[in-house]
């Protein structure tokens, strides 16, 4: 029950981001499911092993490439799914994937959230 929470909450944060103007652009409610479920997956199974490869990177700027880090992943889920883009390239998914870690959090809190 809580990844379903999870994921209709990280479908609504896209939603969310997609009517701010920092480029992130999603067709319809079904391809924020779709993306929700990409980026969930992408973040299970790509970000931890680009975290591991770029640790000394991670070290150097003292933490500050994990932003990168999620604006890779946060890209490449846009470049997967058809009806999600980025208008703006990486800035797009910079902003998108921070964006998207406040928004998720907030309706988290507001939902009584996912341990």
């Amino acid at each position: 029950m809580d990844l379903l929470i999870a994921w209709l909450v990280t479908a609504i944060s896209l939603l969310i981001i997609a009517q701010l103007p920092i480029g992130v652009e999603v067709d319809d409610f079904w391809k924020a499911l779709v993306a929700a479920i990409v980026f969930g997956i992408l973040n299970a199974l790509v970000k931890p092993v680009l975290v591991f490869l770029t640790i000394p990177l991670t070290i150097i700027t003292l933490g500050l490439f994990l932003f990168v880090i999620n604006a890779i992943v946060f890209g490449l889920a846009a470049a997967l799914v058809q009806g999600f883009r980025l208008r703006y390239g990486f800035w797009s998914a910079m902003f998108g994937s921070v964006f998207l870690s406040i928004v998720n959090g907030l309706l988290m809190r507001v939902v009584g959230g996912v341990n």
